[in-house]
């Protein structure tokens, strides 16, 4: 598993190895994104706030282009529960998966 926005320069050479389960490129709601990051960026104190609103408005900005390219790498745009939902498909699949649930400490 790879997470982040580089992953997706892996996707390629994963799948011609045969190791690619799923490729996906997180879609949200790019004024959520930018809330939830400045709230973020604020209580972390990262930097000033004016930094962080810029900085904020320019990867709002910029959202887009990200993710045409990481679905150009071989990414697939998704919701998050879209994703949620095909990774657990994959798990419930896979022959060395068990279900957490099923499992007691006696």
């Amino acid at each position: 598993m790879a997470e982040g926005i580089f992953a997706a320069e892996i996707v390629a050479e994963c799948r011609r190895r045969g190791l690619l389960a799923g490729a996906y490129a997180l879609r949200r709601p790019r004024g959520a994104t930018f809330v939830r990051r400045l709230a973020r960026d604020l209580s972390e104190q990262r930097k000033g706030p004016r930094v962080l609103v810029r900085r904020g408005l320019m990867l709002l900005r910029a959202e887009p282009t990200v993710l045409r390219r990481q679905t150009g790498l071989g990414a697939e745009a998704a919701r998050g529960r879209e994703v949620l939902r095909r990774v657990a498909g994959l798990l419930a699949g896979h022959p060395h998966h068990t279900d957490q649930s099923s499992n007691s400490s006696a």
